[in-house]
């Protein structure tokens, strides 16, 4: 609601162009109606497309959209920027043996954007298929891919509770991994999400900070963050000049 207002203050005292930078776009989650029982459920992220619009919004720079789709709510120019760079770099930084390692997303959605980071540092991929018996049973979760004597490293672009990468680093520890790494654009962490990652056998889990982290940090010393301040800065500042953004879809800015 403050964004709005913000942008419709600038729209009205003639502002030639007005740029919403929106790390975590908010009720991503929400861009479809499901086919099982949601038929009467909203769809949020078109309805904050909406909101943006009409307040005045000329353009979007944002993060790691949950489907890539919400782009086409708009009917302006939304760029979405990828912390995959980042991530990159900080597997070749921080992991020692990551030439050794498998990239594995929790769930069968993130396949693309693990495959994608799989290839870029040649290394295997596996995928966690999760299966519902029935709404309320406890899911039964399908490990596809060989992990055994690898560092496996969790991708995904965000986590709210935690209960899937949990169960994900349970699965691939007694499927023979050596260590388990999780890496996660979005870091919401709400509920019990805390706890559930002090009691699980993560490494570490490494958030970057489209959302603040400062509080979560002091409860929990497994959470590691990757600033992404710098993307967002280049990616304002070639968008302010005219220059090309997509260079930033695949470097980190220096």
């Amino acid at each position: 609601m403050e964004l709005l207002i913000m942008i419709n203050a600038c729209k009205i005292a003639s502002a030639s162009r007005v740029t919403a930078v929106i790390p975590c776009f908010p009720y991503a989650r929400q861009d479809k109606k499901d086919k099982v029982g949601e038929s009467r459920a909203p769809i949020s992220a078109k309805l904050v497309a909406n909101m943006l619009s009409v307040a005045g919004a000329d353009h979007i720079i944002t993060m790691d959209l949950h489907a890539s789709q919400i782009q086409g709510f708009f009917d302006i120019p939304v760029d979405n920027l990828y912390a995959e760079p980042a991530v990159l770099q900080w597997i070749r930084e921080n992991i020692t043996e990551w030439r050794n390692c498998i990239i594995v997303s929790p769930d069968a959605g993130g396949a693309k954007r693990v495959t994608s980071i799989a290839d870029r540092l040649n290394v295997e991929f596996a995928l966690i298929h999760k299966e519902r018996k029935k709404a309320n049973e406890v899911d039964r979760m399908v490990l596809v891919g060989d992990v055994k004597d690898r560092v496996a490293i969790l991708v995904d672009d965000m986590a709210d509770t935690c209960g899937t990468i949990c169960h994900a680093a349970d699965k691939l520890l007694s499927a023979g991994a050596t260590k388990v790494y999780a890496i996660l654009t979005h870091g919401i962490f709400s509920g019990p999400a805390i706890s559930r990652i002090n009691n699980a056998s993560f490494e570490a889990v490494v958030v970057t900070n489209t959302i603040p982290q400062e509080d979560k940090m002091k409860h929990c010393s497994k959470i590691q963050v990757i600033d992404i301040s710098m993307i967002l800065a280049e990616a304002i500042r070639r968008t302010h000049n005219g220059e090309s953004v997509s260079y930033l879809f695949s470097h980190v800015p220096l």
